[in-house]
Protein backbone atom coordinates (compact mmCIF):
# COMPACT_ATOMS: atom_id res chain seq x y z
CA UNK A 1 0.00 0.00 0.00
CA UNK A 2 1.41 3.36 -1.01
CA UNK A 3 1.66 6.35 1.30
CA UNK A 4 -0.86 8.24 -0.84
CA UNK A 5 -3.42 5.42 -0.53
CA UNK A 6 -2.94 5.26 3.23
CA UNK A 7 -3.46 9.03 3.46
CA UNK A 8 -6.74 8.77 1.53
CA UNK A 9 -7.94 5.97 3.81
CA UNK A 10 -7.14 7.97 6.95
CA UNK A 11 -8.85 11.05 5.51
CA UNK A 12 -11.94 8.96 4.68
CA UNK A 13 -12.08 7.52 8.19
CA UNK A 14 -11.75 10.95 9.81
CA UNK A 15 -14.30 12.55 7.50
CA UNK A 16 -17.06 10.06 8.28
CA UNK A 17 -15.95 9.41 11.89
CA UNK A 18 -15.53 5.72 11.11
CA UNK A 19 -12.47 5.66 13.33
CA UNK A 20 -14.83 6.30 16.27
CA UNK A 21 -16.74 3.11 15.42
CA UNK A 22 -13.48 1.22 15.15
CA UNK A 23 -12.34 2.60 18.50
CA UNK A 24 -15.45 1.40 20.34
CA UNK A 25 -15.37 -1.95 18.56
CA UNK A 26 -11.76 -2.56 19.61
CA UNK A 27 -12.38 -1.20 23.10
CA UNK A 28 -15.26 -3.61 23.80
CA UNK A 29 -13.46 -6.50 22.17
CA UNK A 30 -10.53 -5.88 24.53
CA UNK A 31 -12.87 -5.49 27.52
CA UNK A 32 -14.64 -8.76 26.64
CA UNK A 33 -11.28 -10.53 26.25
CA UNK A 34 -10.11 -9.38 29.68
CA UNK A 35 -13.46 -10.30 31.26
CA UNK A 36 -13.53 -13.81 29.75
CA UNK A 37 -9.80 -14.44 30.08
CA UNK A 38 -9.44 -15.96 26.60
CA UNK A 39 -9.41 -14.34 23.19
CA UNK A 40 -10.40 -17.60 21.54
CA UNK A 41 -13.59 -17.72 23.63
CA UNK A 42 -14.42 -14.19 22.44
CA UNK A 43 -13.91 -15.15 18.78
CA UNK A 44 -16.09 -18.24 19.19
CA UNK A 45 -18.85 -16.27 20.92
CA UNK A 46 -18.85 -13.35 18.51
CA UNK A 47 -19.38 -15.71 15.57
CA UNK A 48 -22.74 -16.83 17.00
CA UNK A 49 -25.90 -14.75 16.45
CA UNK A 50 -26.57 -14.16 20.14
CA UNK A 51 -22.90 -13.31 20.68
CA UNK A 52 -22.87 -10.60 18.04
CA UNK A 53 -26.14 -9.17 19.44
CA UNK A 54 -24.62 -8.94 22.91
CA UNK A 55 -21.40 -7.41 21.51
CA UNK A 56 -23.24 -4.82 19.38
CA UNK A 57 -25.42 -3.93 22.37
CA UNK A 58 -22.35 -2.84 24.30
CA UNK A 59 -20.83 -1.00 21.30
CA UNK A 60 -23.97 0.84 20.17
CA UNK A 61 -25.57 1.76 23.51
CA UNK A 62 -22.33 2.89 25.12
CA UNK A 63 -21.23 4.86 22.07
CA UNK A 64 -24.59 6.65 21.96
CA UNK A 65 -24.53 7.36 25.69
CA UNK A 66 -20.94 8.54 25.81
CA UNK A 67 -21.31 10.82 22.78
CA UNK A 68 -24.48 12.28 24.28
CA UNK A 69 -22.39 13.21 27.32
CA UNK A 70 -19.58 14.63 25.20
CA UNK A 71 -21.55 16.66 22.68
CA UNK A 72 -24.69 17.59 24.63
CA UNK A 73 -24.05 17.53 28.37
CA UNK A 74 -20.54 19.04 28.33
CA UNK A 75 -21.42 22.09 26.16
CA UNK A 76 -24.81 22.62 27.81
CA UNK A 77 -23.88 22.15 31.45
CA UNK A 78 -20.17 21.67 32.19
CA UNK A 79 -18.79 24.50 30.01
CA UNK A 80 -21.44 26.83 31.41
CA UNK A 81 -20.44 26.11 35.00
CA UNK A 82 -23.55 24.04 35.81
CA UNK A 83 -21.66 21.21 37.48
CA UNK A 84 -24.42 19.60 39.54
CA UNK A 85 -26.83 19.21 36.58
CA UNK A 86 -23.94 17.81 34.51
CA UNK A 87 -23.04 15.32 37.25
CA UNK A 88 -26.65 14.18 37.73
CA UNK A 89 -27.32 13.96 33.98
CA UNK A 90 -24.15 11.90 33.44
CA UNK A 91 -25.21 9.47 36.17
CA UNK A 92 -28.63 9.24 34.52
CA UNK A 93 -27.08 8.46 31.13
CA UNK A 94 -24.87 5.74 32.67
CA UNK A 95 -27.94 4.16 34.31
CA UNK A 96 -29.88 4.27 31.01
CA UNK A 97 -26.94 2.70 29.12
CA UNK A 98 -26.68 -0.04 31.73
CA UNK A 99 -30.44 -0.72 31.62
CA UNK A 100 -30.41 -0.90 27.80
CA UNK A 101 -27.46 -3.33 27.81
CA UNK A 102 -29.17 -5.43 30.50
CA UNK A 103 -32.27 -5.67 28.29
CA UNK A 104 -30.02 -6.61 25.37
CA UNK A 105 -28.84 -9.68 27.31
CA UNK A 106 -32.44 -10.94 27.25
CA UNK A 107 -32.65 -10.26 23.51
CA UNK A 108 -29.49 -12.28 22.94
CA UNK A 109 -30.88 -15.14 25.08
CA UNK A 110 -34.14 -15.02 23.11
CA UNK A 111 -32.21 -15.43 19.85
CA UNK A 112 -30.27 -18.32 21.38
CA UNK A 113 -33.58 -19.80 22.68
CA UNK A 114 -32.10 -20.27 26.14
CA UNK A 115 -32.45 -18.78 29.59
CA UNK A 116 -30.24 -15.73 29.94
CA UNK A 117 -28.99 -16.97 33.30
CA UNK A 118 -27.99 -20.36 31.95
CA UNK A 119 -26.55 -18.91 28.72
CA UNK A 120 -24.24 -16.50 30.53
CA UNK A 121 -23.90 -18.45 33.80
CA UNK A 122 -25.39 -15.64 35.88
CA UNK A 123 -26.24 -16.12 39.55
CA UNK A 124 -28.35 -15.08 41.39
CA UNK A 125 -30.90 -15.15 38.59
CA UNK A 126 -32.16 -11.54 38.62
CA UNK A 127 -31.81 -8.61 36.19
CA UNK A 128 -30.09 -6.69 39.00
CA UNK A 129 -27.19 -9.15 38.83
CA UNK A 130 -26.66 -8.45 35.10
CA UNK A 131 -27.09 -4.72 35.68
CA UNK A 132 -24.75 -4.54 38.67
CA UNK A 133 -21.97 -6.96 37.72
CA UNK A 134 -21.92 -6.80 33.91
CA UNK A 135 -23.52 -3.69 32.41
CA UNK A 136 -22.85 -0.98 35.03
CA UNK A 137 -19.05 -1.44 35.47
CA UNK A 138 -18.56 -1.45 31.69
CA UNK A 139 -20.67 1.69 31.25
CA UNK A 140 -18.86 3.53 34.05
CA UNK A 141 -15.53 2.60 32.47
CA UNK A 142 -16.63 3.70 28.98
CA UNK A 143 -18.05 7.00 30.25
CA UNK A 144 -14.92 7.71 32.31
CA UNK A 145 -12.67 6.99 29.32
CA UNK A 146 -14.72 9.10 26.91
CA UNK A 147 -15.05 12.05 29.29
CA UNK A 148 -11.35 11.91 30.17
CA UNK A 149 -10.33 12.08 26.50
CA UNK A 150 -12.79 14.87 25.72
CA UNK A 151 -11.89 16.99 28.76
CA UNK A 152 -8.18 16.53 28.03
CA UNK A 153 -8.72 17.74 24.47
CA UNK A 154 -10.73 20.72 25.74
CA UNK A 155 -7.98 21.58 28.24
CA UNK A 156 -5.25 21.34 25.57
CA UNK A 157 -7.30 23.50 23.17
CA UNK A 158 -7.87 26.03 25.96
CA UNK A 159 -4.14 26.18 26.72
CA UNK A 160 -3.34 26.69 23.03
CA UNK A 161 -5.91 29.50 22.80
CA UNK A 162 -4.51 31.11 25.94
CA UNK A 163 -0.97 30.92 24.59
CA UNK A 164 -2.13 32.36 21.25
CA UNK A 165 -3.89 35.21 23.05
CA UNK A 166 -0.82 35.91 25.18
CA UNK A 167 1.39 35.89 22.08
CA UNK A 168 -0.99 38.18 20.21
CA UNK A 169 -1.21 40.55 23.18
CA UNK A 170 2.56 40.70 23.52
CA UNK A 171 2.97 41.37 19.81
CA UNK A 172 0.32 44.09 20.00
CA UNK A 173 2.08 45.70 22.97
CA UNK A 174 5.42 45.57 21.17
CA UNK A 175 3.95 47.10 18.02
CA UNK A 176 2.37 49.83 20.12
CA UNK A 177 5.67 50.50 21.86
CA UNK A 178 7.48 50.80 18.54
CA UNK A 179 4.86 52.99 16.93
CA UNK A 180 4.22 55.30 19.90
CA UNK A 181 7.44 57.01 20.91
CA UNK A 182 7.06 58.55 24.35
CA UNK A 183 5.99 62.16 23.79
CA UNK A 184 7.87 63.50 26.82
CA UNK A 185 11.10 61.92 25.65
CA UNK A 186 10.43 63.07 22.09
CA UNK A 187 9.68 66.71 22.95
CA UNK A 188 12.42 66.99 25.58
CA UNK A 189 15.03 65.58 23.21
CA UNK A 190 14.01 67.89 20.37
CA UNK A 191 14.08 70.91 22.70
CA UNK A 192 17.49 69.90 24.06
CA UNK A 193 18.89 69.57 20.55
CA UNK A 194 17.32 72.91 19.59
CA UNK A 195 19.09 74.60 22.52
CA UNK A 196 22.39 72.98 21.53
CA UNK A 197 22.23 74.31 17.97
CA UNK A 198 23.57 77.71 19.04
CA UNK A 199 25.68 76.61 22.04
CA UNK A 200 27.35 73.54 20.56
CA UNK A 201 26.47 72.87 16.90
CA UNK A 202 28.65 69.75 16.65
CA UNK A 203 27.07 68.19 19.72
CA UNK A 204 23.63 69.11 18.39
CA UNK A 205 24.47 67.45 15.06
CA UNK A 206 25.71 64.28 16.77
CA UNK A 207 22.62 64.16 18.99
CA UNK A 208 20.35 64.54 15.98
CA UNK A 209 22.08 61.61 14.27
CA UNK A 210 21.61 59.48 17.40
CA UNK A 211 17.98 60.52 17.64
CA UNK A 212 17.40 59.58 14.01
CA UNK A 213 19.10 56.20 14.53
CA UNK A 214 16.98 55.62 17.61
CA UNK A 215 13.77 56.20 15.69
CA UNK A 216 14.92 54.04 12.77
CA UNK A 217 15.86 51.18 15.09
CA UNK A 218 12.58 51.35 16.95
CA UNK A 219 10.44 51.42 13.84
CA UNK A 220 12.29 49.19 11.38
CA UNK A 221 15.09 47.12 12.89
CA UNK A 222 13.45 45.18 15.72
CA UNK A 223 10.56 43.37 14.04
CA UNK A 224 11.72 39.88 15.07
CA UNK A 225 10.82 38.11 18.30
CA UNK A 226 14.54 38.08 19.11
CA UNK A 227 17.13 40.58 17.95
CA UNK A 228 20.94 40.78 18.26
CA UNK A 229 21.95 41.77 21.78
CA UNK A 230 24.62 44.19 20.49
CA UNK A 231 21.93 46.16 18.63
CA UNK A 232 19.77 46.40 21.74
CA UNK A 233 22.74 47.59 23.82
CA UNK A 234 23.59 50.22 21.21
CA UNK A 235 19.97 51.41 21.37
CA UNK A 236 20.23 51.66 25.17
CA UNK A 237 23.45 53.71 24.97
CA UNK A 238 21.89 56.16 22.50
CA UNK A 239 18.76 56.42 24.60
CA UNK A 240 20.76 57.21 27.75
CA UNK A 241 22.82 59.86 25.96
CA UNK A 242 19.72 61.61 24.65
CA UNK A 243 17.92 61.43 28.01
CA UNK A 244 21.01 62.89 29.67
CA UNK A 245 20.84 66.02 27.48
CA UNK A 246 18.01 67.49 29.53
CA UNK A 247 19.69 66.86 32.90
CA UNK A 248 21.50 69.69 34.70
CA UNK A 249 24.98 69.68 36.15
CA UNK A 250 23.66 68.13 39.38
CA UNK A 251 23.28 64.81 37.56
CA UNK A 252 25.78 61.96 37.68
CA UNK A 253 25.74 59.10 35.17
CA UNK A 254 27.96 56.03 35.39
CA UNK A 255 27.56 53.29 32.81
CA UNK A 256 29.50 50.13 32.20
CA UNK A 257 28.17 48.22 29.21
CA UNK A 258 30.37 45.30 28.20
CA UNK A 259 31.05 44.77 24.52
CA UNK A 260 29.24 41.61 23.45
CA UNK A 261 31.20 38.79 21.86
CA UNK A 262 29.19 36.21 19.96
CA UNK A 263 25.75 36.04 18.39
CA UNK A 264 23.60 36.39 21.49
CA UNK A 265 20.03 37.51 20.96
CA UNK A 266 17.41 39.03 23.22
CA UNK A 267 13.73 39.96 23.12
CA UNK A 268 13.46 43.60 21.99
CA UNK A 269 12.69 46.29 24.59
CA UNK A 270 13.03 43.90 27.53
CA UNK A 271 15.62 46.08 29.30
CA UNK A 272 14.73 49.62 28.24
CA UNK A 273 11.64 50.02 30.51
CA UNK A 274 13.87 49.72 33.59
CA UNK A 275 16.11 52.52 32.28
CA UNK A 276 13.11 54.66 31.32
CA UNK A 277 11.75 54.11 34.80
CA UNK A 278 15.06 55.19 36.34
CA UNK A 279 14.96 58.56 34.55
CA UNK A 280 11.31 58.94 35.48
CA UNK A 281 12.03 58.45 39.19
CA UNK A 282 14.81 61.05 39.34
CA UNK A 283 13.86 63.85 41.68
CA UNK A 284 12.60 67.06 40.10
CA UNK A 285 14.19 69.00 42.94
CA UNK A 286 17.17 70.75 41.34
CA UNK A 287 18.96 70.97 44.71
CA UNK A 288 19.05 67.20 45.19
CA UNK A 289 21.85 65.14 43.76
CA UNK A 290 20.57 62.93 40.93
CA UNK A 291 22.46 59.90 39.71
CA UNK A 292 22.11 56.70 37.69
CA UNK A 293 24.56 53.79 37.77
CA UNK A 294 24.16 51.12 35.11
CA UNK A 295 26.18 47.93 34.70
CA UNK A 296 25.55 45.37 31.93
CA UNK A 297 27.88 42.44 31.38
CA UNK A 298 27.90 38.88 30.08
CA UNK A 299 28.97 35.82 32.08
CA UNK A 300 29.10 33.04 29.48
CA UNK A 301 25.43 32.84 28.38
CA UNK A 302 24.08 34.90 31.28
CA UNK A 303 23.29 38.58 30.93
CA UNK A 304 23.75 40.51 34.17
CA UNK A 305 21.85 43.79 34.35
CA UNK A 306 22.15 46.05 37.39
CA UNK A 307 20.60 49.51 37.55
CA UNK A 308 20.69 51.78 40.58
CA UNK A 309 19.28 55.30 40.54
CA UNK A 310 18.54 58.03 43.01
CA UNK A 311 14.88 58.45 43.80
CA UNK A 312 13.09 60.91 46.02
CA UNK A 313 10.91 59.11 48.60
CA UNK A 314 7.99 61.50 48.20
CA UNK A 315 8.14 61.15 44.43
CA UNK A 316 7.99 57.35 44.74
CA UNK A 317 4.83 57.66 46.79
CA UNK A 318 3.26 59.95 44.20
CA UNK A 319 4.00 57.71 41.23
CA UNK A 320 1.83 54.62 40.69
CA UNK A 321 3.74 51.35 40.91
CA UNK A 322 4.89 49.97 37.60
CA UNK A 323 4.87 53.30 35.77
CA UNK A 324 7.35 53.49 32.90
CA UNK A 325 7.87 55.30 29.65
CA UNK A 326 6.71 53.81 26.37
CA UNK A 327 3.44 52.34 27.65
CA UNK A 328 5.18 49.19 28.87
CA UNK A 329 5.19 49.23 32.68
CA UNK A 330 7.21 47.09 35.03
CA UNK A 331 4.32 44.68 35.54
CA UNK A 332 4.14 44.04 31.82
CA UNK A 333 7.90 43.54 31.65
CA UNK A 334 7.65 40.93 34.40
CA UNK A 335 4.94 39.14 32.43
CA UNK A 336 7.00 39.25 29.23
CA UNK A 337 9.98 37.79 31.09
CA UNK A 338 7.79 35.02 32.53
CA UNK A 339 6.46 34.09 29.07
CA UNK A 340 9.57 34.55 26.92
CA UNK A 341 12.17 33.41 29.48
CA UNK A 342 10.42 30.96 31.83
CA UNK A 343 12.84 29.54 34.41
CA UNK A 344 15.64 31.42 32.64
CA UNK A 345 15.63 34.72 34.50
CA UNK A 346 15.89 36.18 37.98
CA UNK A 347 14.49 39.65 38.64
CA UNK A 348 14.89 41.58 41.88
CA UNK A 349 13.49 45.11 42.33
CA UNK A 350 14.29 46.99 45.52
CA UNK A 351 12.86 50.38 46.43
CA UNK A 352 14.66 52.25 49.18
CA UNK A 353 14.08 55.67 50.70
CA UNK A 354 16.43 57.46 48.33
CA UNK A 355 17.37 54.87 45.71
CA UNK A 356 15.86 52.32 43.41
CA UNK A 357 17.68 49.10 42.40
CA UNK A 358 16.92 46.64 39.61
CA UNK A 359 18.91 43.42 39.22
CA UNK A 360 18.16 41.09 36.33
CA UNK A 361 19.96 37.89 35.40
CA UNK A 362 18.89 36.55 32.02
CA UNK A 363 20.01 33.41 30.23
CA UNK A 364 20.40 34.10 26.51
CA UNK A 365 20.66 31.73 23.57
CA UNK A 366 22.59 31.69 20.33
CA UNK A 367 19.96 31.93 17.63
CA UNK A 368 19.92 32.50 13.91
CA UNK A 369 18.10 35.73 13.22
CA UNK A 370 16.86 36.25 9.70
CA UNK A 371 16.78 40.03 9.21
CA UNK A 372 13.56 41.41 7.84
CA UNK A 373 13.59 43.68 4.85
CA UNK A 374 13.47 47.33 5.79
CA UNK A 375 10.25 49.07 4.99
CA UNK A 376 11.57 52.58 5.27
CA UNK A 377 14.31 54.79 6.59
Amino acid sequence: MTTNSLTHIIAFLERYKIHHVLFWAVYHFAWWTVFSGSISVVFESIMLPYGIVKYLGYVVYQALGVYFCLYVLIPKFLQNGRYIPFFLATIGIIILMSAAITANYYLAAFIADESVYELYNISPETPITIFKHNALPSCVGAATLGLSIKLTKIWIASQKRQQALEKEKLETELKFLKSQFNPHFLFNTINSIFVLINKNPKMASDSLVKFSSLLRYQLYECNSHKIPLKNELAYIESFIELESLRQNQNFELKTSIQKVEGDFNIAPFILIPFIENAFKHLSEDQNLKKWIHLNINMDEENLNFELINSANFNLQQALPEGLAYGGLGLNNVKRRLAIIYPHEHTLLITKGKDNHTVTLNLKLEHELIIPLKKVGG
